[in-house]
């Protein structure tokens, strides 16, 4: 259904689309592609047509009703939903049901958005394939022998696949903007405190953001209008926020905007394809009137590693807790308390989560902590001051989203660098806490999609979608 949300509601509203009929048409395709594409690890079908006759009910009774009236959404599932399974798609969380719902759906909600269901994701977020999963392997529905990225690639697929016109996703190093570039669709990161954390379920806390995919900049812009803001109970949450209306500007334009190209962008392992897309869409922004130069910012190529040990070290910390006693996964085979915890963390979690809790531990292990994290901590506060001298140069900071196509299944899983290598672009942005984007930037030879990032200053998200509506626009991909 080719229409963005906005048409979507008004025809709802109107009495011109129903509810009913606009939800069954989703649930028509996730019963056509799911099958292939493993992108849910729970649907909520009935209980969707059953809300979407309710709104259908309530236009009908000359109700008003909210800016999502009647449209069917997927959460990512490691986003807490009342009553429905809430799994980090893993062993340790299986049988987890939350009792409340995370800020952003219960914003989503009051806005009479519809949950279809819950997509699948790399173990806790951890991971950038979606191979991770305890449960399945998503695939990529524009070629279903790649990976759809990760850890969002459930939610991701789910938009590529036609089988929600949007979903939410979470984003720790890439993780909605690399998924988005892969399956050729759009993913944001917001500025890190736009977006409530609340109900989300941590990896690294102070990297976290929720965001949304869509099949276009304007989708994304009206989601961001409904699930930003300030929320009591998220102490990240930034205060006294502004409301803003993300799609009013879209259209403006760009002329004068000045955009940065860091050249430590096009080093080596940078796939020739991807940098001649990215390269095509730097020559058509300006040719929209903004102006491109290159620079350098030699700071973000060590970013990955201060990245890596921040991320596993908070993880290390945050999943402390399930440990077999208060709440997740019990093994039924110990004789005493330690072996209960010991036990139930080695089969409640993967390898991949294994591997991270070891690596953060370490790093914040008595001896090492000032030798790795204190460093990775300085380096963080050198790189936030180093993008704010960039921003105060340049609008916004552009370049690819992923040095490498959509890679093949089971490609890179002997290889845990070579897959944390696909997050080089886009860590930048989490360990500054900015905004960032990815949209479509062109199609590779064999038709994978290929991305571009655009990253702003905090709290610059017009800017970044007023530029990536312009590139949309004049690039007119059709995916």
């Amino acid at each position: 259904m080719k229409m963005n949300i906005k048409d979507m509601v008004d025809k709802v509203k109107t009495g011109e689309l129903t509810s009913e009929a606009l939800v069954q048409s989703y649930i028509d395709e996730i019963v056509k592609t799911e099958p292939t594409v493993n992108a849910f690890l729970t649907l909520t079908c009935e209980e969707a047509l059953a809300k979407a006759k309710e709104i259908d009910s309530r236009i009908k009774a000359g109700e008003s009703l909210g800016r999502l009236a009647g449209i069917p959404i997927a959460i990512k599932d490691n986003i807490c939903t009342e009553g429905v399974n809430t799994t980090c798609a893993s062993k340790m969380l299986e049988d987890f049901i939350p009792p409340y719902d995370a800020t952003v759906v219960k914003k989503l909600l009051a806005e009479d958005a519809i949950i279809i269901g819950k997509t699948n994701m790399d173990e806790f977020a951890m991971g950038s394939s979606n191979e991770n999963s305890a449960f399945k392997k998503t695939l990529n529905p524009r070629d279903l022998a790649r990976v759809p990225g990760g850890s969002s690639g459930g939610s991701a697929a789910v938009v590529a696949g036609k089988m929600a016109p949007v979903s939410l996703g979470s984003d720790t190093g890439g993780s909605i903007r690399q998924p988005a570039a892969f399956c050729g669709v759009v993913g944001l990161k917001p500025t890190y405190g736009l977006v409530s954390r609340f109900g989300l379920i941590a990896f690294g806390s102070s990297l976290d953001q929720i965001g949304p995919f869509s099949n276009s900049v304007e989708d994304s812009a009206y989601i961001l209008n409904i699930i930003s803001g300030t929320d009591q109970y998220d102490s990240t949450s930034i205060r006294d926020l502004k409301e803003i209306d993300y799609t009013s500007s879209l259209k403006e334009g760009i002329k004068g905007m000045k955009i940065g190209v860091p050249e430590e962008f096009f080093g080596e392992g940078l796939d020739e394809e991807i940098k001649a897309s990215v390269n095509n869409s730097l020559e058509a922004l300006k040719a929209l009137g903004a102006e491109v130069e290159i620079f350098s910012l030699p700071i973000i190529k060590d970013g990955l590693a201060a990245y890596y040990i921040m991320s596993s070290a908070e993880a290390s910390t945050n999943l402390s807790r399930y440990d077999g006693i208060r709440y997740g996964y019990k093994s039924p085979n110990y004789t005493n308390i330690d072996e209960l915890m010991e036990n139930s963390r080695s089969e409640g979690f993967g390898p991949e989560v294994k591997r991270r809790i070891m690596m953060g531990t370490y790093a914040l292990s008595s001896g090492y902590y000032d030798a790795y994290y204190n460093k990775a901590d300085k380096f963080r506060t050198k790189l936030k001051h180093d993008l704010k001298e960039a921003f105060n140069k340049y609008d916004l900071i552009a370049g690819p989203v992923s040095p490498v196509l959509p890679f093949k299944i089971g490609e890179k899983n002997t290889d845990p660098l070579a897959m944390y290598l696909a997050d080089i672009y886009t860590i930048t942005a989490n360990l500054g806490g900015n905004p960032a984007i990815s949209i479509p930037s062109g199609i590779s030879n064999e038709g994978l999609p290929i991305g571009i990032q655009l990253m702003g200053d905090m709290l610059c998200e017009e800017k970044i979608f007023k530029a990536a509506y312009s590139l949309e626009q004049a690039l007119a991909l059709e995916l």
